[in-house]
């Protein structure tokens, strides 16, 4: 049934692609025609329908919720935050991704704190659930983002589903997400940060590539957006992180 589920998707898939496209111009040029004149109750209905179009054949990411019993309270409710700050670029984005909270129980710390701090977060256009995405989609099609993996992704297809570790962890216990992924015996990849970044120098000589699920989000929007991983990363990729895209260092060398 699972394999039969993801066949019918794939299938959607296609078939929605070029309808999808039409919608995309059509509503770019909407926009630029009458763009300020659009009321907040029009951009908010079209807004919906682009999210509810993602949920029946947009690009899958799942966030892995199996790993919260190694964070504290502090932690849940930082990751809390990150998943509203995820939900509102989904929103914003002319092509939005159709999300999955996995392993994500009402009983939970973090479901509570959602809640708690995230308005509107019961009507959120996403699916939320308590089953793992491992019981959801086939492994042959999985791609896990993890910073410890040793292969850059180099594309996002739109016949993967891509799953982030929900993880903050402040004491960087290291290697949790990749070590999750390995279990399950599934590709695991890295944002192409060596490949297209260097370090800056900083005050505090502070150089991170772990990122909120957000600022990934993040990342994968703009690259789906420009197909371009310089732009891409260097929109995502916070400066505090202590890295900056080759090209801007480039330039600022040959100032």
């Amino acid at each position: 049934m699972r394999k039969q589920r993801n066949w019918e998707r794939r299938v959607e898939v296609k078939k929605s692609k070029r309808k999808e496209e039409k919608q995309r111009k059509r509503l770019s040029r909407n926009k630029d025609i009458n763009g300020p004149q659009l009321s907040k109750r029009v951009m908010k209905a079209i807004t919906k329908e682009r999210l509810e179009d993602a949920r029946g054949a947009g690009l899958v990411l799942c966030v892995d919720f199996s790993m919260t019993d190694h964070m504290s309270h502090k932690e849940m409710s930082h990751l809390a935050g990150q998943i509203r700050r995820l939900y509102g670029s989904n929103k914003k984005a002319l092509r939005p991704f159709h999300i999955f909270l996995t392993e994500l129980k009402e009983d939970s710390l973090l479901y509570k704190e959602c809640v708690r701090m995230n308005d509107g977060f019961l009507n959120y256009l996403m699916d939320v659930t308590d089953e793992s995405w491992f019981h959801l989609f086939p492994t042959e099609d999985v791609i896990y983002l993890t910073p410890d993996a040793n292969e850059a992704l180099e594309r996002v297809d739109e016949d993967k589903v891509y799953i982030l570790g929900g993880l903050v962890d402040e004491s960087i216990q290291k290697k949790i997400s990749y070590k999750r992924a390995k279990e399950l015996g599934v590709h695991t990849v890295r944002l192409p940060i060596d490949e297209y970044m260097v370090k800056k120098s900083n005050p505090k000589n502070f150089h991170s590539k772990i990122l909120a699920i957000n600022q990934v989000f993040e990342v994968l929007l703009a690259f789906c957006e420009t197909k371009d991983w310089t732009t891409a990363l260097a929109s995502g990729i916070p400066p505090g992180k202590g890295y900056v895209v080759t090209s801007l260092m480039s330039s600022e060398v040959g100032q």
